[in-house]
């Protein structure tokens, strides 16, 4: 990723939102210390350095099942992010996916004791560590930043792809300088959709099956990509209709919701309810079809709560 500094010094570090031309990359002007500026540099930084070390893996651990994978490479990566923060950041508190003990139970607790800080950064430092492992390119760097439990800073980025997806909040959502829009289906029926599958198999697996059979004969067309924070980004950006899946923690959704909030789209518990970092089964879709999405998921008895 081209970094360059702005050219009025009085512009404060953020997301360069002006294009050159509708649909080429535009490079992020970032520099000083503003929240989103920091988010962006440590995640480039991070990307690239976990893209160099794609086919590398030389430890390869399992956490709470043999399919929830875990490298050196995901433990350095939050390692790096964490140093860069807390270079600009020293008070602020950070939640980090490589620090929690695996389980829903240690998830949930860890999110109890930091949620009350004033500030606290959310990452997942390789999201899709599976597809990593086995060097298929579909893996990213989600980073998040709340402020009183509220996320208001939402970076994740696709280092094989070089795509930078960012949202302030009540500033937008963009990708390389393009203002994102969420999907215009306005049925089920024309919507292409993605579920996920996560390492949980007694709980989580059967139910996000028993999504998969629900939806597929009700969509255009069933998605298992492998990465929520990527799954979020792309309903923010209009690729995907929906995303659904049970089973997750605060830093797979954290960033990828407010890019879904800033987007025009909505995200919720399975339920319906209002999503907050607690939520652990959601529902994201481009507003126009949540509402069929949740009664579905009720239907088939496939929300998990």
């Amino acid at each position: 990723m081209q970094l360059r500094k702005p050219r009025n010094n009085d512009i404060e570090s953020r997301v360069n939102t002006l294009n050159e031309h509708e649909n080429e990359k535009v490079p992020y002007i970032v520099s000083g210390k503003s929240y989103t500026a920091v988010a962006i540099n440590a995640a480039s930084k991070a990307g690239e350095w976990i893209k160099s070390r794609l086919g590398t893996v030389e430890q390869l651990s399992t956490k709470q099942s043999p399919t929830d994978l875990v490298t050196e490479v995901d433990k350095g990566a939050e390692q790096m992010i964490r140093r860069l923060i807390l270079t600009h950041f020293p008070d602020h508190a950070i939640l980090g996916e490589e620090g929690v003990e695996p389980g829903a139970e240690a998830s949930a607790r860890a999110l109890e004791a930091a949620r009350e800080e004033e500030y606290l950064w959310i990452i997942d430092p390789v999201d899709g560590t599976t597809n990593f492992v086995h060097s298929l390119p579909y893996y990213s760097v989600s980073i998040a930043l709340a402020h009183r439990g509220e996320v208001i800073v939402g970076v994740i980025y696709d280092p094989s792809r070089d795509e930078m997806f960012v949202a302030e909040k009540g500033k937008g959502a963009y990708v390389h300088g393009n203002l994102m829009r969420a999907s215009r289906e306005e049925t089920l029926g024309d919507s292409l959709v993605c579920i996920g599958f996560p390492p949980d198999r007694t709980f989580a697996q059967p139910l996000n099956m028993k999504i998969a059979q629900a939806l597929t004969p009700q969509v255009r067309g069933i998605r298992a990509l492998g990465s929520a924070a990527l799954h979020l980004a792309y309903v923010a950006s209009g690729r995907l209709s929906a995303y659904c899946e049970i089973g997750l923690n605060a830093w797979d959704v954290a960033a990828g919701a407010l890019l879904v909030q800033e987007s025009g789209g909505t995200i919720t518990d399975t339920l319906g309810r209002p999503y907050d970092l607690s939520v652990r089964h959601i529902a994201a879709t481009n507003t126009a079809i949540h509402s069929q999405l949740i009664q579905v998921l009720k239907e088939a008895d496939a929300t998990g709560l």
